[in-house]
């Protein structure tokens, strides 16, 4: 029999977990989907994501893809897919693609949110980042609009990572204050390791009137990381939506 592709889209969140991707004597989100599926499906599966998030990030959205002999009976399989893994990984769907289709390589567009509280909340402790500062919105909007005028952004990148390129094509970078909480929200074709946590904590900066939304251009110039702010903590962060062509979904249909 012939194994076809598959994506699979689903949640998780990240807490309990150092990150998506397999490592060695840790807990990753990618290892209780892997078990799940072989378990279900009694075949290995391998399943390759859309992109690593870190320990402790989140994802609303993420997708992978795998390759096994065809699934008969697929809303079934996401049900038990659901029952068998733990309360804090949901899958949403399956759906069958073409067999060169790769969720990775073929993503045109990441969105994140962070997530930051102005008042101790015990009900967003695990979900938001405390900030009690008094902070300006308006400049850290004007620092965040100042990084969609440039590609590089080897400032915002952890250190020593093998990466080919730290160009990213950001196309939205913007906060809005919510009833409960501040989000930013953040849009580009890629991300570079622990970049978006770079990036607001290099903002709060600028909130907290510790830099002028323009030193934004200086930092991004000066490509070194001890410039730019502190990275703040994981659990503020979502991956919210990771963006396809329309096609890889339609293959389905055919």
């Amino acid at each position: 029999m012939i194994p076809l592709r598959y994506f699979i889209q689903f949640s998780y969140f990240g807490k309990a977990y150092h990150g998506w991707q397999n490592q060695p004597n840790a807990i990753t989100v990618q290892e209780f989907l892997e078990r799940a599926l072989s378990t279900l499906l009694r075949e290995k599966v391998e399943v390759v994501g859309a992109g690593r998030t870190d320990a402790g990030v989140h994802a609303r959205q993420m997708f992978g893809h795998f390759d096994v002999d065809p699934i008969t009976d697929i809303a079934d399989l996401v049900y038990r897919l659901n029952a068998f893994l733990p309360d804090d990984i949901a899958i949403q769907g399956i759906h069958p693609v073409a067999a060169d289709a790769h969720a990775r390589f073929d993503a045109l567009e990441r969105t994140y949110e962070y997530w930051l509280v102005k008042e101790k909340d015990p009900f967003l402790f695990d979900h938001a980042h405390f900030v009690k500062h008094p902070l300006d919105v308006g400049a850290m909007n004007k620092a965040a609009k100042i990084l969609l005028e440039y590609t590089d952004f080897e400032c915002f990148s952890k250190s020593n990572t093998d990466v080919k390129t730290y160009n990213c094509d950001i196309r939205k970078a913007h906060w809005k204050i919510d009833e409960d909480k501040w989000v930013f929200n953040i849009a580009a074709d890629r991300f570079l390791r622990n970049m978006v946590r770079a990036v607001v904590g290099t903002l709060l900066d600028v909130g907290m009137g510790k830099m002028q939304a323009e030193d934004i251009h200086n930092i991004i110039a000066s490509k070194d990381r001890g410039e730019a702010g502190v990275s703040v903590p994981a659990k503020g962060l979502y991956l919210t939506k990771v963006l396809y062509p329309k096609e890889i979904f339609d293959e389905q249909k055919g």
